[in-house]
């Protein structure tokens, strides 16, 4: 690498009142090698340490997170806007996941025996591989860092982390958790780095292996670029998760998971609920209580209590998305609440529904990453299915139903998607495998997955001879 002569900064901006946070400078290119070296010196140590070391400092982790919990949950909801109970409940994911990783590592992770054709004994055995670097977005700060970065950890890597721009501050927050909880320098490691030397450091030989989750369109730059360098790849790229409401549904349930599932996190979920896909018998039904629930939503500062809906992360996401919804409605969709970006300081936008939902518009076939929800009408059950999986995505989904049995079997058999949530609406479970099929990428993360996808699967043959 050479030395970088340009000076650029970061400035990070409040969404609730535009106003800016804190500027942090871009890494001179030696300090970025100088990382990545430590990194990979540190890697070479922490190989060795065993399952049991190794899962005492990971949740370790998991209590520091709570010890910080009150500043970090401030710090992401003044970063990108999430209500300040929702950061709160982040932050306790967080030490979910880090907990469960300690507690099933050394199951997830042992040894494997099996006998060999000659008689002999084969070892099958996880190795880590090296450093593992994270291109992460900013819907959920801290949660996407700890998702692949405490999976890889206990796997025995290095990590290091791309953090979105706008979400700066949370990554070296979180930096600095780390090291108080006591992870040995050079683990974990924050870049603050521009794109092209992001792609230095997909081409960089330490660099092992590269995780992203962001858009389709990203996924295939980045897979690209690692798949040029024969170099393994986790790609989580949102989706436009569709929701059935299905003849026999608790209607009440479904307007009530429905809505939260639309607007929680202000919308801006990769597995949000984003199609309402009613069979006809119900559909009115749904349609006027659901319209209702989203028009009643209060929309204002995150860190009021009373506040269901804040600010969009960034004003430019807000356009976009008023964008797609100006092109939904000029090819045929209808506005059945909000559809107009808020006047005044800071990117709010309200909750919005739209119907007569087609194929050819933004909100039939793209990811809507706000809170607008587009109402579509099926014929029946079979219709829901389809119009469901007519998509290029594939993350998630959800059934509305009466009869669990039936929905669980449609959820196994035809929903083409990574998870399905039968008459709730969910986010991530540790102990459950987390990602998608189609344009929403591939690759597992949560439920032990993680913890495989970045290791070298060898095999060790003993002869009986």
């Amino acid at each position: 690498m050479q030395t970088q002569t340009k000076t650029e900064t970061i400035t990070t901006i409040n969404p609730s009142n535009g106003k800016s946070l804190k500027t942090y400078s871009y890494m001179i290119d030696d300090a970025v090698e100088s990382i990545i070296q430590n990194s990979h010196e540190a890697f070479l140590n922490w190989r060795l340490k065993s399952i049991e070391e190794r899962a005492k400092l990971i949740k370790s982790i998991g209590e520091e997170l709570q010890n910080y919990k009150s500043e970090l949950a401030g710090l992401m909801t003044d970063e990108m806007g999430k209500l300040l109970t929702q950061s709160q409940q982040e932050v306790d994911l967080c030490t979910a996941i880090c907990e469960y990783c300690a507690e099933h590592a050394a199951e997830t992770l042992k040894n494997e025996e099996r006998e060999l054709s000659d008689g002999g004994k084969g070892i099958i055995t996880y190795a880590p591989i090296g450093i593992i670097y994270g291109i992460q977005p900013w819907n959920y700060p801290s949660y996407q860092v700890i998702r692949y970065s405490i999976a890889n950890l206990m796997a025995g890597n290095s990590v290091l982390l791309k953090h979105a721009g706008n979400v700066t501050g949370t990554a070296k927050l979180l930096e600095s958790i780390f090291k108080a909880a006591g992870l040995p320098e050079g683990l974990f490691s924050v870049l603050v780095i521009d794109h092209d030397q992001s792609d230095n450091i997909i081409k960089h030989k330490l660099v092992r292996g590269v995780t992203l989750t962001g858009s389709p369109s990203a996924g295939k730059v980045i897979g690209k670029k690692a798949g040029e360098q024969l170099k393994k790849t986790v790609l989580e790229l949102g989706s436009n998760d569709a929701y059935l409401v299905l003849h026999d549904a608790d209607i009440e349930k479904a307007v009530e998971k429905s809505v939260k599932g639309r607007i929680y996190n202000n919308g801006e979920t990769c597995i949000a609920a984003k199609r309402f896909i009613a069979v006809d018998s119900v559909y009115d039904e749904f349609k006027q209580a659901f319209v209702k629930a989203m028009s009643d939503l209060n929309l204002g500062n995150p860190k009021n209590e009373d506040t269901d809906l804040g600010p969009m992360a960034r004003e430019d996401l807000r356009e976009k998305l008023h964008d797609q919804v100006t092109e939904s409605v000029a090819n045929g969709a209808t506005i059945l609440c909000g559809g107009e970006p808020d006047e005044g300081e800071g990117f709010y936008y309200p909750a919005t529904v739209l119907e007569h939902v087609k194929p050819g518009q933004p909100a039939y076939d793209d990811e809507l990453f706000g809170p607008v929800a587009s109402l579509i009408k099926a014929k029946d059950d079979e219709d829901a299915m389809r119009i469901a999986n007519d998509s290029r995505f594939g993350l998630g989904g959800g059934i509305f139903s009466k009869d669990v049995k039936r929905a669980t079997q449609l959820a196994e058999t035809y929903f083409d998607t990574g998870m399905v949530f039968i008459n709730s609406f969910g986010l991530a479970e540790p102990n459950m495998p987390f990602g998608g099929v189609k344009d929403s990428g591939f690759g597992r993360e949560h439920g032990g997955f993680g913890m495989k996808e970045f290791v070298n699967t060898k095999s060790i043959m003993i002869s009986d001879d």
